[in-house]
């Protein structure tokens, strides 16, 4: 089996969004100082485009309170908190102001959820690790089968992993019973790849799966939503952090961002795959194509036809 190491960089990461930095900050700042992460977390555009004063006398402090918040949560002044604050900004709509309410109108349902899911996939990108990703695809790209595995949304990422065979050009199967799962999993070999997808990280059936892989002498990669005993047993850990939480309307954030995944890595293998596999790609693009406009079971006449642009597999 192979065992992969941490690259160095594995532990480091992107600079966090500032509205991050604030809300994990604001249980240990000081009452006054919490008052302007709350008006900042409540209102960051607000707080963008008005000056030290207005915030102190909307948060109901004084100006100097205002500049240690600023010094207490990592900047050397409102000067360059503002700066950081507007490029966050930039990156979509902060998740704490896209909690859904049940007095929500249609409008704001359908603009939350977009901002919510745009911020929560940019969140995970910025912090992806990108040496593990690499490694992933080296895996994958040197497999002779590949697995996919997982359970209700995760089970969908998998089904949804297996479509995309062509890309990795190897045999892919996807299972989301558990017997099937065991079955799968005690008759792989060295060469197999098992990915494992888990948005909690402790799924008890998919650890004992990630488990009896490993033992038949598969490589696992984890594609999971937090560190735990899934990814304890994986050789490639790939974590996909979104917003997901318990909050009843909360949309499920953490399934887009694993497709996402899959995209990257299914396209990832395909650019390393020989000119003989991109061939047999845009051919068999060519006949689904035929198939979509209903001229199925004529000769592949025009190869250089333009493509269906209505859908793509």
């Amino acid at each position: 089996m192979v065992v992969l190491q941490k690259s160095p960089e594995a532990g480091r990461r992107p600079v966090q969004n500032v509205l991050d930095v604030v809300r994990a900050a604001l249980p240990s700042l000081r009452r006054s100082d919490a008052k302007v992460a709350e008006l900042v977390l409540l209102d960051p555009s607000w707080v963008l485009e008005s000056a030290v004063a207005a915030v102190a006398r909307q948060a109901g402090v004084s100006q100097p309170t205002v500049i240690r918040f600023c010094t207490a949560v990592g900047f050397s002044g409102f000067g360059e908190f503002k700066l950081r604050l507007a490029h966050s900004l930039a990156l979509g709509r902060p998740a704490t102001n896209s909690a859904i309410k049940d007095t929500d109108t249609l409008d704001a349902v359908a603009d939350k959820i977009f901002a919510y899911t745009l911020t929560s996939l940019d969140w995970a990108r910025q912090h992806l690790d990108r040496g593990a990703l690499a490694r992933a695809v080296d895996l994958l790209a040197s497999a002779g089968s590949v697995s996919f595995l997982g359970f209700g949304a995760s089970g969908v990422v998998a089904y949804d992993a297996q479509q995309k065979f062509p890309l990795f050009g190897v045999p892919c199967r996807a299972e989301s019973d558990f017997h099937q799962q065991v079955m799968l999993a005690s008759m792989m070999g060295e060469g197999d790849v098992a990915v494992v997808i888990s948005n909690t990280g402790r799924t008890r059936q998919l650890v004992e799966t990630a488990r009896l892989a490993r033992d038949s002498g598969a490589a696992v990669i984890g594609l999971v939503g937090a560190e735990g005993d899934v990814s304890a047993l994986c050789d490639v850990v790939l974590l996909i952090e979104t917003f997901d939480n318990t909050g009843v309307y909360t949309p499920t954030t953490s399934r887009i961002a694993a497709l996402v995944m899959i995209d990257v890595l299914s396209t990832a293998v395909a650019l390393r795959r020989d000119e003989p596999h991109d061939d047999r790609l845009r051919r068999m693009k060519r006949r689904l194509n035929t198939v979509r406009s209903g001229n199925a079971g004529r000769d592949e006449a025009a190869p250089h036809a333009e493509p269906d642009t209505e859908e793509e597999t």
